[in-house]
């Protein structure tokens, strides 16, 4: 693919998106346009309707994407409600409501959206976790320094973004989007 643009307005993410993208994609440009999320169960119906707002609103190719932290214990609070969720409680106030709480388990989940030549594609990925008990590492964005991936005794926020990148749920999402985009420029 020639050009595709990032719909972002987080650094962190446009930084994973060009390590990821960069063999599949010529040019990446970010831009930072905000767009409305709408209150929704799935983060596949958030994905959905930015993109089909952003469609009549933009020319060429582009990627939007949402994620969330999706707790065990919780009943999966944040979920999609995990950027709200940092904003107002952040990460204290997540490891707070799991105080004395046994199960530590959580889903990182991500769905990018695709908007190429006038039709949308989604792609899905996901990591198996725990949160820790405290914030560790100073890299990452959001919720990385409380999510551990199985596997693994090191925070998303301790690790390389090209670590992180290898297991992570957006790593994963946008593996799956190289995959698409290879396959129809016919280089698979």
């Amino acid at each position: 693919m020639r050009r595709l643009q990032v719909i972002t307005t987080n650094d962190g993410k446009f930084a994973e998106f060009s390590q990821a993208l960069s063999a599949a994609v010529q040019e990446l440009t970010r831009l930072d346009m905000p767009y409305p999320e709408v209150q929704a169960d799935s983060l596949e119906e958030v994905v959905r309707f930015g993109m089909e707002w952003l469609s009549s609103r933009l020319e060429g190719s582009f990627v939007i994407d949402d994620s969330g932290l999706f707790i065990d214990s919780l009943g999966g609070f944040p979920g999609v409600y995990s950027s709200y969720a940092f904003r107002t409680l952040g990460m204290r106030g997540i490891l707070k409501l799991l105080q004395g709480v046994p199960g530590r388990g959580a889903t990182f989940k991500t769905v990018l959206g695709l908007y190429h030549n006038g039709t949308a594609a989604l792609f899905q990925g996901e990591c198996r976790g725990r949160i820790s008990t405290s914030p560790e590492g100073d890299g990452g964005f959001g919720y990385d320094p409380v999510f551990i991936p199985v596997g693994e005794e090191r925070s998303f926020a301790e690790m390389t973004p090209s670590e992180k990148n290898g297991v992570s749920h957006r790593g994963r999402a946008v593996a799956a989007l190289v995959k698409h985009i290879r396959s129809i420029e016919g280089d698979d």
